[in-house]
C-alpha cells in the first residue's frame, strides 16, 4: 500500500461526530436499531424533501433491496448507466435480473436519455422490455430527469435514481430546484468512508412509497415476522444499519452544507489554477452539482503528449492520490458479452478521465501542493 499523504476523498469528522457517537454509546443503544437510527432516516428524508427512509449497510445493499421491493428479479431486464462504479450493476445481478449497459452524453457524462429510448424501444421489439432503469448521479451531478422521467413514464418502465455520489447536490427540475435522491420510484444514497458524508460504511433508500419502505425494511431484518418468536416467511437479509452508525451519520450530515461548500470551493481553485494547461479540461460545470470529486480530462492530442497515466503516476511519486474515472461497465470483464448501448463517451472519458483528490479537509495550501506537482507533467507551462 502506497504511503499517501493526500488521500483522494478522505472522512471528515470532528467533534460532534465524537460527541454523537459517545452519546450512543453511553446509551447503549450499540445494535441493531434505536433511536439514532429512526432520527438518521427522519433527517435525510427531510433533507431530500421525500416522506421515507430506510437505512441499510451500504448503498449496493439499497440498490439490491429497492429492485426486489419494485418486484425485480430473475427474468427481467433492467437499463444501468455503464459509466459507474461496478456496485449499480452488481446489485442487479444480486436482484437475479440481466442488466443491459447504456452509454453517456457529454453534456453531464450521465446516461443518454436518447440512448435510453433506443434501448427500450429495441428491447421491447425483442419481447425484452426493461423493467427499470438505474440513472446514476454521476461524480454528484444529477442526471436530466425531466428527460429520463418522461420517457419511462411513456414506455411504463421503473425510473430508480442512484445518488451514492450526490448527496446534496441539487437541479432544476419542470421549474423548481430539487434535491438529488427525489427522483424515481425510489432513489439510493450512499454513506461510504469516501463519500461528501460517511458513516463508515451504509446507505439508504428514500422514496415517496410507504409501501415500498417498509418492504426494504422488511427484507433488510432477515424477514422476520412480527411475531414472539423468530419466523421468516421468505428470505431475508442482514442488510439493517446499526444505531451508533445511524448516530455518526446524524453529526456528519449536520455538516453537509458546509462539506459541500468546500467541495466547492476545491473545484473552483483547480479550475483556476490548473485551467490554462493545454490539453486539460474540467468535468461540466452543472449547477448544483456538490462536487464530490473534482474530475478532469487530458487530451495527449492537445497536451504535447502528456497522458492522464503520466500524471496519476507523478503524483502518486509524491504522496498524492488520484484515481481513473470509472471503466465503463461494458468494458469490465465481469460483464463480458453483456448488451450494451455504445456512443464512445465512456471509452473517452475513461481513457483520458482523472478524479483529484477532493474531500472537504483538504486545505488551500494541500490544493497548491497538488497543483504544484501536476504542472511539473507540462515543463513549458
Amino acid at each position: 500500500m502506497k504511503n499517501w499523504r493526500i488521500w483522494l476523498s478522505p472522512p471528515d469528522v470532528g467533534s460532534l461526530e465524537r460527541e454523537y457517537l459517545l452519546q450512543a454509546f453511553d446509551s447503549n443503544w450499540i445494535a441493531p436499531v434505536g433511536p439514532d437510527l429512526a432520527a438518521f432516516e427522519a433527517d435525510v428524508a427531510a433533507r431530500v424533501d421525500v416522506p421515507h427512509a430506510a437505512a441499510v449497510s451500504s448503498g449496493t445493499a439499497a440498490l439490491h433491496l429497492t429492485l426486489l421491493a419494485l418486484g425485480i428479479g430473475e427474468g427481467h431486464t433492467v437499463l444501468v448507466q455503464s459509466f459507474t462504479f461496478a456496485a449499480t450493476a452488481f446489485a442487479v445481478k444480486h436482484a437475479g435480473a440481466q442488466p443491459v449497459f447504456v452509454d453517456s452524453e457529454e453534456a453531464t457524462w450521465n446516461v443518454d436519455p436518447g440512448l435510453v429510448e433506443k434501448a427500450i424501444i429495441d428491447l421491447a421489439a425483442q419481447h425484452r422490455k426493461p423493467r427499470a432503469l438505474i440513472a446514476v448521479d454521476l461524480y454528484g451531478r444529477c442526471a436530466d430527469y425531466d428527460r429520463l422521467a418522461a420517457i419511462c413514464e411513456h414506455h411504463g418502465v421503473l425510473l430508480i435514481e442512484d445518488a451514492a455520489e450526490a448527496l446534496g447536490a441539487t437541479t432544476v427540475s419542470q421549474g423548481r430546484e430539487r434535491a438529488a435522491g427525489s427522483f424515481g420510484v425510489a432513489a439510493v444514497l450512499s454513506f461510504n468512508g469516501n463519500k461528501v458524508i460517511t458513516t463508515g460504511g451504509g446507505g439508504m433508500v428514500v422514496s415517496n412509497s410507504e409501501q415500498l419502505v417498509e418492504r426494504v425494511r422488511h427484507l433488510s431484518t432477515q424477514a422476520r415476522q412480527p411475531v414472539g418468536h423468530y419466523e421468516h416467511h421468505e428470505i431475508g437479509f442482514n442488510y439493517r444499519m446499526s444505531n451508533l452508525l445511524a448516530a455518526l451519520g446524524r453529526a456528519q450530515l449536520a455538516g453537509l452544507d458546509a462539506k459541500v461548500a468546500r467541495r466547492r470551493e476545491i473545484n473552483t481553485l483547480y479550475r483556476q489554477h490548473l485551467g490554462d494547461l493545454p490539453g486539460v479540461a474540467f468535468d461540466p460545470p452543472t449547477t448544483g452539482r456538490n462536487c464530490w470529486l473534482t474530475c478532469i480530462t487530458i487530451d495527449p492530442a492537445k497536451s504535447g503528449g502528456v497522458t492522464r497515466q503520466q500524471v496519476q503516476q507523478h503524483l502518486a511519486s509524491q504522496g498524492i492520490e488520484s484515481r481513473p474515472l470509472w471503466m465503463p461497465m461494458h468494458r469490465q470483464p465481469v460483464f463480458v458479452n453483456t448488451p450494451a448501448y455504445n456512443n464512445q463517451v465512456s471509452n473517452r472519458l475513461f481513457g483520458h478521465g482523472l478524479c483529484l483528490p477532493s474531500g472537504s479537509a483538504l486545505s488551500d495550501a494541500e490544493v497548491g501542493t497538488i497543483v504544484k506537482h501536476m504542472r511539473e507533467c507540462w515543463p513549458s507551462s
